[in-house]
């Protein structure tokens, strides 16, 4: 799994350049082929811890300037780590460097804390290059169910770390999920960062204003459609005064003060919602599947254009790994430019 997922990285890099291999890495689609060409069936356990750290292995071993930081559980608290090792590899300086670890940092924290969808991230890798630029993989489980989700961002085209930042989430639908990042959810962001801004007590008022759970509902309704939101049990009002000191400006910097976690960012948005009308997201973010589905229906019938979608980009990636060296695949482009069409 190292050599092929070396191979494979290297031939995209020689052809496409290096920006194009993170691109590739944020798509959660040729992720999973990828995952398949290396060595993986399709439902295999582990696709994207063992998928990563073959690929963490390749390319930290490979002169092509790009290299993988983090990995599962324990591993991944040692990104800053390897970060600044890698990064002093690669000729990066010490600004870039600190600019990674905070895009690390803020990755994590948007997919366990702004958007809240019952999985906890213990895996996360990063991969970057000598220009700085990077991917993020990471992935969470839903302990209850057994659930896996893949997260995939690259930093191409991202202005804001809290709205509609992602390239793409895997997994299965769990149906409602607070999702602050959705561009549905920019004015309770908004009502967020006014909130902590007008001070602690104001905002003990307000929540305690709707504590213990209330329940909200139309008279017209029936029973079964009454619409319940629960109050964290425990909100970390020093990170809150801590933000309060900080004023920040926007939803970025306030989620970047040390503290705010699940439960304080999601106090805020039941505030917003209950009292200040504005309701967020709760549409879970979730737009592809591991897998294109089971022959007995499980989890899902086969989805034929999703398989041949992902046959096609493993051909590709196996045919282009089949090459081998370098000088066969210039002798094949000299050749592609004196042989009629």
């Amino acid at each position: 799994m190292v050599k092929m997922s070396g191979a494979i990285s290297e031939v995209i890099v020689e052809e496409y350049g290096k920006k194009e291999l993170l691109k590739r890495l944020s798509d959660p689609y040729w992720f999973q082929s990828f995952s398949c060409a290396i060595g993986f069936d399709w439902h295999s356990s582990g696709t994207t811890t063992v998928s990563m750290g073959a690929l963490k292995e390749a390319l930290n071993n490979r002169d092509i300037g790009i290299k993988v930081a983090g990995g599962k559980g324990r591993t991944s608290r040692n990104t800053p780590y390897d970060l600044r090792t890698y990064g002093k590899t690669l000729g990066l300086g010490d600004e870039l460097i600190e600019y990674l670890i905070e895009s690390s940092r803020m990755t994590a924290k948007v997919d366990s804390a702004v958007v809240q969808d019952m999985h906890e991230i213990y895996h996360h890798t990063i991969v970057f290059d000598e220009d700085g630029s990077w991917a993020v993989i990471q992935q969470g489980m839903w302990e209850e169910k057994g659930y896996a989700r893949r997260y995939h961002w690259l930093s191409h085209g991202i202005k804001s770390f809290s709205e509609s930042p992602r390239d793409g989430i895997a997994g299965i639908d769990v149906g409602r999920a607070l999702d602050m990042s959705a561009e549905k959810s920019r004015d309770a962001r908004k009502i967020s960062i006014d909130l902590v801004k007008d001070g602690i007590e104001h905002l003990k008022r307000d929540i305690e204003s709707i504590s213990p759970q209330r329940t909200l509902f139309n008279f017209d309704r029936p029973v079964n459609k009454v619409k319940t939101l629960n109050m964290p049990r425990r909100i970390n009002w020093d990170a809150l005064r801590a933000a309060y000191e900080f004023q920040p400006e926007n939803y970025d910097e306030l989620i970047k003060v040390k503290g705010i976690g699940p439960a304080t960012v999601r106090a805020l948005a039941l505030v917003s919602e209950l009292i200040y009308g504005e309701e967020p997201s709760w549409k879970d973010p979730v737009k592809y599947s591991f897998t294109v589905g089971g022959k007995d229906g499980v989890p899902h019938p086969v989805n034929k254009r999703a398989m041949d979608e992902a046959t096609r980009f493993m051909e590709d990636a196996l045919s282009m790994a089949r090459i081998g060296d370098k000088e066969r695949m210039r002798a094949l482009r000299r050749l592609r430019t004196i042989v009629p069409s």
